[in-house]
């Protein structure tokens, strides 16, 4: 377990710690985190034109990766709703984790949205929660609203 929290973190209502961020924009202050969990284009994917344009970013902690294009949702939804699981289950046990995407607001909020369902917040009031608690405008498009809805459906018939 770790004693210090990352700056900017978030307190499902579990007592459960995560920090979403934008991840092009600096590095807060303190500790790093134990797992970053990144949404967008992983590492080891071809370069698309987008991507050359820039140098792709990398953390320099243990990261588990969900291929996601910007305003839709995960390439492969059931591997995506697995890293999400385990992200979660990580902060639940006290480490340090991260979510982040390009700019930490889509998806990076649809994800803290199914965080918030498998904290207890049931399924239709978690985008509520995300932007109460995280980003007024965390998760942007309907897709993604729909997403979270599959999560938590996914996640209640998933066997235990």
């Amino acid at each position: 377990m770790t004693d210090e929290q990352l700056v900017g973190a978030i307190e499902l209502p579990d007592g459960t710690w995560i920090r979403g961020r934008g991840h092009r924009r600096p590095l807060p202050a303190g500790p790093l985190p134990d797992l970053g969990l990144y949404l967008g284009d992983p590492p080891g994917r071809p370069d698309s034109v987008l991507v050359r344009r820039r140098e792709r970013w990398q953390p320099d902690w243990p990261a588990d990766w969900i291929d996601w294009p910007d305003f839709r949702i995960p390439r492969n939804p059931e591997l995506a709703a697995e890293l999400i699981s385990h992200a979660y289950l990580s902060a639940r046990s006290g480490r340090r984790v991260e979510i982040a995407c390009g700019g930490g607001t889509g998806r990076t909020g649809t994800v803290i949205a199914c965080m918030a369902y498998l904290a207890g917040v049931p399924a239709q009031d978690a985008l509520a929660w995300a932007r109460r608690h995280y980003r007024r405008r965390a998760v942007e498009t309907p897709g993604q609203r729909r997403w979270i809805l599959w999560f938590a459906q996914r996640c209640s018939s998933a066997p235990t």
